[in-house]
């Protein structure tokens, strides 16, 4: 093999191959059916594009695979593996001593160097290959899994498929070919049929989940007794010697009972099959299996056999007797058509890992890892530290002898007053009490008959959880402890996933305990939203990864608030973990690796033309547009707007969409959400996008997705119907300019006035950042410099008749220019309605996107400005570049390699922009508006509060939310008047009149994901937040404080804190450091900071807390 210079990047999506080294080493290429371009680390696109790409054997470290490399130029790297490599591969990375392995070479400490299949068990070879694995097993009338449906329960209707990759759609096309062949799945007429997906196996492989989670939700549960931990370490204690063993695909050994195989129905766009077999996912696989494996070993259970589900232990106190043992266990095995993964069996070790026990000769690990949470316990350095191990140790105090006496040191080291000082003294108490709440009357040990309590809880950096169980006394005891750092990828995930993962792996982690429970295992956990993480409508392939983890346990997520989660919060907020740095990201320059977080940009339309090869609909409209010329006449007119390109179905030129939500569900959001368009309103979000895309009903969604957007809805002031007398239309574009200030904003690169220019022709405006004290000469200069320039002279003006405009100085400028000044009324800007409608479009933009000290909106106003140019005017039908320019520019990157559509030239450049004005004109003239009637308002509803009569903490309320809430209508006083249900820190009268009010439209459809706010925890007649972050500070008689917005709350409801607080909050404070340099810190005082002084806010609970 040829060794190059390779980079494993797991931030680029493909592997890539150096041009220039393809070409110095004579590598076969092949051409692509399409180009590809690559967009680099800071978004932008790379200029060369890829057409081709070449087929290698890499091997790194003695793995050797099969990889597809895309050829492009790559500087001083030869070749850089990618999350493709990565996906197969499954390395293990030693970062410290940079060394890769593979999982498949970990293994157990052997006593001596074994073949894979030791010499007295040659005569076994049949188990370990996978021929004989193929063959469908038999049924097994006691032991075939029965899908039994709970009365009464309605069928879940048929699913429709998910998008794959190209890879996993040809894993999947091999995976039935397979399966047909081998008899174990069949085709299917069921009347409900699930989806399917891939996860990643730890073996570098593909794993096929079909979704079963409407067909559990109504199967009766199956309960069979799982082992119990105790009886299992109590077999194992005299054990010398081990071998391990896993079955191959062990549920897939397993018979459905005749009838029932209509129920395991799964949707693939090849079509429905059912299966024959077990598969994984189902509500009571793992039971029937274990009583499966039972019934085969029940004689040799417990005398020198363990089995726990595929996993199957043989122990022996001598290697003679140990041999024996195997061979009995693998003519059982024989015996009943099981087969063995031969890199997963392990022989004649002198210490396995089991079910997450290590054995060895010496004993069991399990009894120290219970405590093993408490037991490595640093030593607090910080008062806060102190405090936060009093927390918990003080759930346990009850139980401990003299607990106070004990305690003392470490409690008087939390009084005001008193200097930390950590002495043997401290030493020696912290020490005492974690041996006390470690061991007996504390701890007890496991029942299996009653039920579980798992607590759990995440923080930024670790995660942390408390297994118990009610003892004697009526009371809850610990069982064991967990906690444990992330991984530094773990870090990233956000906080709904870590509090997840802290679920999953404490399942995992005491897996012996909780599998297969007969009484469901509660667990608490202070996130709201995991309550319905199984509801999910489509999952991620990590949620699908964890959902198998814990197919089989029998458990119910609790929520409960974070005030009364203490324990586990304790335990992943251990200090030490803290210790561990955060891996830096290493950033590369473009120039220098080009390839760095490379993707490729047409995956957007390979996964539109994935998609449509999977919809039925468009099914039947592809085999009748393709084969149009065979249609009769009358028919073929119904399919003239359909065509087919690159691979794509179209209507009327444009991409037809699926019904695939996702699909659907992206464009509405790049095309309303994103800042280039704006959050703008049904017409014109539907016309941005039906300049590209088409899908039946489109208009009626996106209707849907703008009026259930909250930004829109918080941000956008009530619509008003503002007469005007309309100025004479215009000829041409700039003949006739409208100018106006938005003044009074805060200071943005020394700017703090917006001078908006706006052409009443076309409807192009320019918005040009100034200052409200410009006076008439600098005035004149702005307009020469930023309009004049473009655009010419125009031949009239209308302005506010402001003492600017009406200077002298203009007077003359415009004399001079041949320009005749025209005024609007005087104190009625809105009789021009032009200038006064495109200062509030501005304002809502800047809005919606600039930060919360509305520091930045300068760097805003090119996007705006864009923005406003490409939408469709109301007025003119058209949008403000193509009136003025004949065509639009190019903005929309999920295009990819799809032809750049453009107007036929059918006519001179001439006569197309005559026809253009012509009809932009025409337009003006027809246009009129409409006023809706309001809606209706009711007790129970939920509304949004105009904040006209409000006081805000913000520097402009020009930029600020024009609506808080929602609220809920709590009584109606009169038709005009309503009483509103307000929370405790808002300080007014709670009646409202209806014009200051809006219905709340209500996200039913798409899922937006938005934190709903928890409800007030009342323990101790408190309210309880949790922190989202800081938005911004102010000092208050020499001490610092922070504005905290709480995780779904509506930011009216900020309140101001003391910034000490959250000195140990790292996280919060390197994210206020990022968004906000120079905020000053807990630490810092007011004469080194630059104060930010503002009007003081409203009183809050917290700070009449601390008085308590």
């Amino acid at each position: 093999m040829e060794p190059a210079k390779t980079l494993i990047d797991s931030g680029s999506s493909r592997n890539f191959i150096d041009k220039d080294y393809v070409r110095e080493k004579n590598i076969p290429t092949t051409k692509l059916a399409n180009k590809k371009s690559v967009i680099a680390i800071d978004g932008k696109e790379i200029e060369d594009v890829i057409s081709e790409k070449t087929e290698l054997q890499i091997e790194v470290e003695g793995k050797t695979l099969k990889c597809d490399l895309y050829v492009m130029p790559l500087g001083d790297t030869e070749i850089i593996l990618g999350k493709d490599w990565l996906d197969e591969a499954e390395p293990v990375i030693a970062w410290k001593d940079l060394t890769i392995t593979y999982r498949d070479h970990i293994s157990g400490k052997a006593a001596t160097e074994e073949p894979v299949i030791p010499k007295e068990f040659a005569d076994f070879l049949d188990l370990f290959q996978e021929e004989g694995f193929r063959e469908l097993p038999p049924h097994r009338e006691e032991f075939d899994c029965a899908i039994d449906l709970i009365e009464g329960a309605e069928l879940p209707k048929p699913a429709k498929t998910y998008p794959m990759t190209p890879a996993e759609s040809e894993a999947l096309e091999k995976y039935i070919e397979q399966e047909l062949k081998d008899g174990k799945i069949r085709r299917s007429q069921s009347s409900m049929a699930a989806p399917c997906f891939y996860v990643n196996k730890a073996d570098g492989g593909l794993r096929l989940v079909v979704d079963y989670r409407k067909l559990n939700a109504i199967t009766k549960p199956y309960r069979f007794p799982m082992p119990v931990q105790t009886e299992l370490l109590e077999q194992l204690k005299d054990a010398k010697i081990f071998t391990k063993m896993d079955i191959r695909w062990g549920f897939n050994n397993i018979r459905i009972r005749e009838g029932d195989e209509w129920k395991t129905a799964f949707r693939t766009r090849w079509g429905t099959y059912e299966t024959l077999v077990m598969p994984f996912g189902i509500i009571n696989g793992p039971a029937y299996f274990q009583a499966y494996v039972n019934d085969i070993f029940k004689d040799l259970i417990g005398v020198n056999v363990v089995v726990y589900m595929d996993d199957i232990l043989v122990f022996s106190r001598n290697r003679e007797d140990h041999v024996k043992h195997v061979r009995e266990v693998l003519k059982r095995l024989r015996a009943n058509h099981l087969f063995l993964k031969p890199h997963k069996c392990h022989f004649f070790t002198t210490e396995t890992s089991f079910i997450g026990i290590v054995i060895s000769p010496e004993g069991i690990s399990m009894e120290k890892e219970k405590v093993k949470a408490i037991l490595e316990w640093k030593a607090p350095t910080t008062v806060k530290q102190v405090q936060a191990f009093l927390g918990l140790a003080g759930f346990y105090r009850r139980w401990v002898e003299n607990f106070s006496t004990k305690a003392k040191p470490l409690t008087e080291l939390t009084r005001k007053g008193i200097k930390f000082k950590w002495t043997d003294r401290e030493e020696k108490a912290f020490q005492d009490i974690k041996e006390a709440i470690t061991k007996e009357p504390v701890l007890i040990h496991p029942r299996p008959d009653e039920p579980y309590i798992l607590e759990t809880d995440a923080s930024g950096v670790a995660l942390g959880a408390v297994l118990s169980q009610k003892g004697d006394d009526g009371r809850l005891h610990p069982i064991a402890y967990l906690s444990q750092s992330f991984t530094p990828p773990q870090r990233n995930y956000d906080t709904y996933d870590k509090e997840l993962l802290a679920i999953v792996h404490a399942l995992e982690h005491w897996r012996l305990l909780l599998e297969g429970t007969k009484i469901p295992i509660t667990v608490y956990t202070d996130h709201r939203n995991l309550q319905y993480w199984q509801e999910a409508k489509v999952w991620n392939r990590r949620h699908a990864r964890w959902y198998l983890l814990l197919a089989s346990f029998n458990y119910q997520i609790v929520y409960r608030p974070g005030k009364m989660s203490e324990k586990p919060d304790a335990l992943s907020r251990r200090h030490d973990h803290g210790d561990i740095p955060i891996e830096p990201q290493i950033m590369i320059a473009p120039d220098k690796f080009i390839g760095f977080m490379a993707d490729i940009s047409s995956s957007f339309l390979d996964e539109v033309r994935e998609a449509q090869k999977e919809d039925e609909t468009i099914r039947v409209l592809w085999e009748s547009v393709s084969n149009k010329e065979e249609l009769p006449p009358s028919v073929r007119k119904e399919f003239r707007r359909y065509d087919i390109k690159n691979g794509i179905l179209e209507y009327d030129g444009k991409i037809y969409i699926p019904d695939d939500r996702d699909l659907r569900l992206e464009i509405l959001q790049r095309f309303h959400d994103s800042p280039i368009a704006g959050h703008q309103g049904h017409a014109r979000t539907l016309e941005l996008i039906s300049r590209e895309y088409y899908w039946p009903g489109i208009k009626a969604q996106v209707n849907r997705y703008v009026d259930t957007c909250e930004i829109c809805q918080r941000s956008k002031g009530h619509k008003q119907s503002i007469p005007h007398k309309p100025l004479p239309i215009p000829e041409k574009p700039w003949e006739d300019i409208a100018y106006d200030f938005i003044v009074k904003l805060p200071k943005s690169n020394g700017y703090d006035s917006i001078l908006t220019v706006i052409d009443r022709f076309s409807r192009q405006a320019h918005f040009i950042p100034c200052l409200e004290s410009t006076n008439a000469e600098e005035l004149a200069e702005i307009f020469i410099r930023e309009v004049w320039k473009l655009h010419g002279t125009p031949k009239t003006t209308v302005s506010d008749r402001g003492p600017t405009f009406n200077s002298q100085f203009l007077r003359a400028l415009y004399k001079g220019l041949k320009i005749e000044p025209r005024f609007s009324t005087a104190y009625h800007p809105e009789t021009d309605g032009i200038s006064e409608r495109t200062n509030q479009w501005v304002e809502g933009f800047l809005r919606t996107f600039c930060n919360y000290r509305q520091d930045d909106w300068t760097k805003w106003l090119p996007i705006a400005e864009f923005c406003h140019n490409n939408h469709v005017n109301s007025a003119t039908g058209q949008t403000a570049f193509e009136t003025v320019y004949g065509t639009t520019p190019r903005w929309n990157m999920l295009k990819g390699d799809q032809e750049e559509r453009d107007t036929p030239a059918a006519y001179s450049m001439k006569e197309k922009m005559k026809k253009i004005w012509d009809e932009a004109k025409a337009s003006m003239e027809l246009h009129r508006t409409l006023e809706k009637p309001s809606k209706e308002l009711k007790v129970g509803d939920k509304v949004w509060l105009l904040l006209t009569n409000l006081s805000s903490k913000r520097p402009t309320k020009k930029l600020d939310n024009r609506k808080g809430g929602p609220f809920t209508i709590t009584e109606k006083i009169s038709s005009h008047a309503y009483r509103l249900d307000l929370p405790k820190t808002i300080r007014v009268h709670n009646v409202f009149h209806i014009n200051l009010l809006s219905p709340v439209t209500e996200d039913k459809d798409f899922h937006r994901k938005q934190v709903k706010p928890p409800p007030i925890i009342t323990e101790e007649g408190e309210e309880e937040y949790e922190v989202d972050h800081v938005v911004n500070w102010e000092w208050r008689n020499g001490r610092l404080y922070y504005q905290i917005r709480w995780k779904g709350y509506d930011p009216i409801e900020d309140t101001m804190e003391r910034a000490e607080k959250f000195a140990e909050m790292h996280d919060l404070l390197a994210d206020l450091r990022k968004r906000l340099p120079g905020a000053p810190m807990p630490n810092d005082s007011e004469s080194k900071t630059k104060s930010n002084k503002q009007k003081k806010g409203r009183s809050i609970k917290q700070e009449a807390n601390e008085g308590k």
